[in-house]
């Protein structure tokens, strides 16, 4: 009997031990993420890639993607459009974390009050959260957005909102 009590036991402490030593427990499976290198950029790096933005958003306006794949979770890019430019409403599937590095851009929010980003300035947007914005006449806009979700852009018409 003495026996089983003592077997019984050395299998729990087993079970434990390989969920404890298994690297997916602690989220540690992506082993690709302990091969990043670090990464420094600026909006006026020659070698940055810019892309088209979604069909919707007039012409004039361009993405970088600087870290991440957007279709997945966790992308980081920069948002170039020129100055004077309208950003039509649109929302997004994730919440956008946001600091402007070029220009001065205006933002609204449904619901809320316009409010103006100035070089260096920090903004969160929640997720699904309709916006607008328009990028100031002195110079183009540049932000820099950290997105949590794979990256979307859905335009809001009369109609869908």
């Amino acid at each position: 009997m003495k026996f089983m009590y003592v077997l019984s036991k050395l299998k729990v402490v087993l079970l434990i031990s390989f969920f404890l030593a298994s690297p997916s427990f602690f989220g540690q499976d992506d082993l690709e993420d302990e091969m990043e290198t670090s990464l420094v950029r600026t909006h006026m790096d020659k070698d940055l890639q810019w892309g088209p933005c979604p069909s919707f958003m007039p012409e004039g306006c361009s993405i970088s993607v600087l870290h991440g794949d957007p279709s997945k979770r966790n992308v980081d890019i920069f948002f170039k459009v020129p100055a004077n430019y309208v950003i039509p409403k649109h929302r997004h599937s994730s919440a956008e974390r946001m600091i402007l590095v070029s220009g001065e851009l205006h933002v609204t929010y449904e619901g809320e009050s316009e409010q103006t980003m100035k070089v260096g300035s920090y903004a969160f947007g929640p997720a699904n959260k309709p916006h607008t914005a328009k990028c100031g006449s002195e110079e183009p806009c540049v932000l820099f957005i950290a997105f949590e979700e794979p990256l979307d852009a859905f335009p809001i018409t009369v109609g869908t909102e």
